[in-house]
């Protein structure tokens, strides 16, 4: 029952916010403002997810929490670049995962300043996102940063603050996860 009425939700937030075009969203952290578009009628699903999020304050008082870059993934064969934040450590589990939308269906590619999903498995996300540093097509459809071959689902763009999520991503994190996480203020539309 839970599942369902989340799916109703998104679909009545997908088509409240339809007519006015692509949603932007401004995420406020202690380091300086990001800007994104994001892709709703590519990936409907996805962006109704993270507007749930939003519009209910859910990501407020989050953070960006994790950093991938070659110097702190040697281990893997497949590197990426990354910042990821969402509701690190907070309990998601009454709000239902989203389904999983492929970048081979939405057209959405990984490129430098994506917005997508993080997840463990096709089907798990929740709240935990992460935007790209540089193209990343090892996080496509396709792609094998997961073995499953079914990539993340990318869900926008950064349209400015760029700065902010590269000031984030040189920050030092020996094995991924930052001592001092940055906080996420809020997210709000704009």
């Amino acid at each position: 029952m839970g599942r369902y009425l989340f799916l109703a939700v998104a679909a009545t937030l997908t088509l409240m916010t339809s007519c006015r075009g692509n949603p932007k969203v401004v995420i406020e952290t202690s380091m300086g403002d990001i800007e994104a578009e994001l892709y709703q009628e590519e990936a409907p699903a996805t962006v109704a997810n993270f507007l749930f999020y939003v519009d209910n304050g859910l990501y407020d008082n989050s953070c960006f929490y994790r950093v991938v870059r070659d110097d702190n993934q040697l281990n893997d064969s497949i590197r990426i670049a990354v910042i990821q934040g969402g509701r690190y450590n907070e309990e998601t589990d009454t709000i239902a995962p989203v389904v999983h939308e492929r970048t081979d269906v939405t057209g959405i590619r990984h490129l430098d300043g994506t917005i997508s999903m993080a997840r463990w498995h096709p089907g798990t996300a929740t709240s935990e996102f992460f935007i790209t540093v540089g193209d990343q097509p090892a996080l496509d459809a396709g792609g094998m940063r997961n073995r499953d071959g079914q990539g993340f689902a990318a869900f926008g763009r950064i349209t400015g603050g760029m700065e902010v999520v590269r000031k984030i991503h040189a920050i030092n994190a020996p094995r991924q996860y930052l001592a001092d996480t940055i906080p996420i203020r809020r997210i709000y539309r704009k």
